[in-house]
């Protein structure tokens, strides 16, 4: 047997960013990966989705994904090509709580991500249901696509195949899309996705999939159906676990994912478990954050990482973003605060860029005071939440993030002129 300082398994975004980490504090690290470098996130997620979003055409989108992908997976290789980095190439399991394959080591850390939740309905296992790598894996651009769900991965994929010429449906149970965001940032962005031609049936349950078409039931009671050449199943992701895990003694939810205490560590001390397979914060950035944090935790060091504070993204057209609660959550919760709006068509840049649809919504506590939320939907939403979450973090107010020189022209003077 082999002993290491730490040993983690997977090499998506939070296994990767702490095996770098933690090399460069000088801990000798062994990184179990059975598949490509990169996860999901870079293999068959948030990257060659984003490669999507900026292509003019499906045939574009493809040829460009494949260059994007390999060039960042070779960029991820280097990283676990540091000296003290040993990347194994293999399935990481469990064969007591501190050994993984040859190695063994006090801390070890799980970060095996999550894979797609399908909804139990009949004919799900039909060849034209697809998964997000499915659709992505597609050669040709499919005339009709019809989309169970409408959160994050819907809604990205129903505003990209609306814009290559596909017909696009989207069946939602929930009554608003994105339950994430702001409710009045949802309700616009659909709505404009509606007027450039996506379909959207609300408050609808899936019952069956057969003979191309998808019968639900709409809010009334009564069923419907809708044809399509391929069905996107987007109803989330769950947290990949693996049989060993309890077998280590590591607890774990098929729903949930292994239970963590606030710094990450599960039931077995020294090891922990970040990003998706804690069923925490579905994030790469978050599995990243965390990933450090524990890291930190392993050499006895403190750090201010708020990971309460968790900006995200939806790279639809236009854009959506958010930090913290929305003004629902806020109200529900008894806080007392201010919500301040600003709208794209009146700044400057916007308009110069042909791109006035859009809105910024800031929550703050009264008096222009403590900065507690910002939701923005239009251009380049993620960057102005970007700023907003710097702010949040360090605990600033709204009336210090107006005194703070924006240049000028540009969106971000957007945040300044809530009112």
């Amino acid at each position: 047997m082999k002993e290491t300082d730490l040993i983690i398994i997977g090499a998506g975004p939070g296994g990767y960013r702490a095996a770098e980490y933690a090399a460069k504090q000088g801990l000798k690290v062994v990184v179990f990966e059975g598949d490509e470098v990169g996860g999901t996130c870079l293999n068959v997620g948030c990257i060659p989705t984003k490669t999507y979003v900026h292509s003019s055409s499906f045939a574009e989108a493809r040829e460009r994904m494949a260059t994007v992908v390999a060039g960042l997976r070779a960029g991820v290789e280097g990283i676990l090509s540091h000296p003290n980095i040993t990347l194994v190439r293999e399935k990481g399991v469990f064969s007591d709580a501190h050994t993984v394959g040859e190695y063994t080591a006090r801390n070890i850390i799980v970060a095996t991500g999550s894979e797609s939740k399908l909804v139990p309905v009949p004919g799900i296992d039909a060849p034209n249901v697809l998964d997000s790598t499915g659709l992505l894996g597609l050669e040709d651009l499919p005339g009709r696509l019809c989309i169970i769900g409408a959160g994050v991965i819907g809604m990205e994929f129903a505003s990209i195949f609306n814009r290559f010429g596909t017909e696009v449906t989207v069946i939602e149970y929930l009554r608003e899309c994105l339950p994430a965001l702001d409710g009045d940032i949802a309700k616009r962005l659909r709505k404009q996705m509606e007027k450039e031609g996506v379909r959207f049936n609300m408050q609808c349950g899936v019952k069956e999939i057969a003979d191309g078409r998808v019968f639900f039931e709409n809010k009334k009671g009564q069923t419907e159906s809708v044809e399509a050449d391929y069905i996107l199943v987007a109803t989330g992701r769950r947290p990949r676990l693996q049989p060993d895990f309890a077998s280590a003694g590591i607890a774990c939810d098929e729903r949930k994912g292994i239970a963590t205490d606030e710094n990450f560590e599960t039931t077995v001390p020294g090891v922990y478990a970040i990003g998706d397979v804690n069923g925490r914060q579905m994030l790469a950035h978050a599995a990243e954050m965390q990933g450090i944090h524990v890291v930190n935790r392993i050499l006895g060091r403190k750090d201010g990482i708020r990971l309460d504070v968790m900006p995200a993204a939806i790279f639809t057209e236009p854009e959506a973003a958010c930090v913290g609660p929305s003004e629902d959550q806020l109200k529900a919760g008894g806080t007392e605060f201010e919500c301040r709006k600003a709208f794209y068509r009146a700044n400057g840049k916007a308009m110069a860029m042909g791109k006035t649809e859009g809105m910024v919504k800031l929550c703050c506590e009264p008096g222009e005071g403590r900065l507690l939320s910002a939701h923005v939907y239009g251009a380049h939403a993620a960057d102005l939440v970007q700023e907003a979450t710097a702010y949040i973090t360090l605990g600033a107010t709204l009336r210090q993030l107006r005194e703070t020189v924006h240049i000028h022209p540009t969106l971000s003077e957007i945040l300044i002129e809530v009112n």
